[in-house]
């Protein structure tokens, strides 16, 4: 397929700019691909479409404060510095994109917080906007962490247009989420609660949990028509045995497997095995799904509503089958549903 294929008009006033005001109340459009039925519902209401013995796989991911703001050497100029990823615990290597990046270059000196509490210098250039800078602090790395936490703010994409606020912190993060490594949520988990995950567990369904640290990559635009030629930038992933343990006993009962999310769906589907089953696997994933794919592992999914063109709404036009995908942002946008990362919900069986 082609990338033009993938466009679609989405007013700028359904991109939401802050969460439901309950986790579990955003809207929910649920696609039913045997029949073609498509309901409209809220997210709690996820409780009457699964039974005893399904399964949810969850992404634990857990977002880091990645995004800092310093002060350059000498002319003092404000400095975006966004932490894309740690390349050695011990020097404090990082990789970083840096805005505005004209005014950066190697050898320069950024300087954050009160009293310059941390110090940085670049050391290189990777891309256009990208740097990797050293940190010169001298603490042990669980004394930088805790700076890092202390003076990074919470990384809300850039289309969402406000200042961070206080409650970001909490609502950007999901409520499992406990591997610290993502620079974005994995935003269809962003709807649960621990009394939803509660209720789901009491019926009888089962959670499996696997880790993939989202990068910026996941949402880099794709820039070329034939779509064979997109490199997804890779993300860091690890399905342990446990995880694999319960979600082979659902697919070996024919019970619904639910990925929760696309990055839950690009972790499993890079960890089957040549019986079509989830092996414990780790390491770092370039994966990158657009239709025609036959997926192994999951048989229905939660995802939230996507921009056009991008790779997420590729994988879910896989998935859902494309005209029936098209069909139903078609509704969605006329029924005035909220898109991207604190948007409404989607629910696939």
């Amino acid at each position: 397929m082609k990338l033009s294929q993938f466009k679609f008009n989405l007013p700028e006033n359904l991109v939401a700019l802050h969460p439901a005001k309950n986790r579990d109340e955003a809207r929910m459009m649920v696609l039913h691909r045997k029949t073609g039925k498509i309901e409209h519902k809220i997210f709690k209401d996820i409780l009457k479409y699964f039974d005893d013995g399904d399964v949810m796989i969850l992404n634990n991911t857990k977002v880091f404060p990645a995004r800092l703001y310093g002060n350059k050497e000498k002319t003092g100029a404000l400095i975006e510095v966004f932490l894309l990823r740690e390349l050695n615990p011990e020097t404090k290597l990082w990789d970083v994109l840096v805005d505005p990046a004209r005014k950066i270059r190697i050898g320069n000196k950024l300087y954050f917080g009160e009293g310059d509490t941390l110090v940085a210098e670049v050391i290189d250039n990777t891309t256009s906007r990208g740097r990797t800078i050293r940190f010169l602090f001298e603490g042990t790395p669980e004394e930088f962490k805790k700076i890092i936490t202390k003076l990074g703010n919470t990384p809300l994409p850039k289309y969402i247009k406000r200042k961070t606020e206080p409650e970001d912190k909490e609502r950007y993060q999901t409520v499992y989420a406990r591997n610290e490594g993502a620079v974005a949520a994995p935003t269809a988990g962003l709807h649960f609660t621990k009394e939803l995950m509660k209720r789901l567990e009491i019926k009888g369904i089962n959670f499996a949990e696997v880790t993939l640290h989202i990068g910026l990559g996941t949402f880099r635009p794709v820039e070329v028509e034939d779509l064979t030629k997109h490199k997804m930038d890779s993300e860091q992933y690890q399905v342990l045995k446990e995880a694999c343990d319960v979600v082979n006993k659902g697919i070996k009962l024919k019970k619904k497997i639910c990925a929760i999310g696309t990055t839950t769906m690009r972790a499993v589907e890079s960890s089957v095995s040549t019986e079509r089953e989830l092996k414990p696997s780790e390491g770092w994933t370039n994966k990158f799904i657009f239709p025609p794919y036959d997926f192994s592992i999951a048989n229905c999914m939660v995802t939230n509503f996507h921009m056009p063109e991008s790779t997420l709404f590729m994988m879910v036009c896989a998935f859902a089958d494309y005209d029936f995908l098209m069909k139903a942002y078609k509704e969605a946008i006329k029924e005035k549903y909220n898109f991207y990362t604190y948007g409404d919900v989607m629910l696939i069986l």
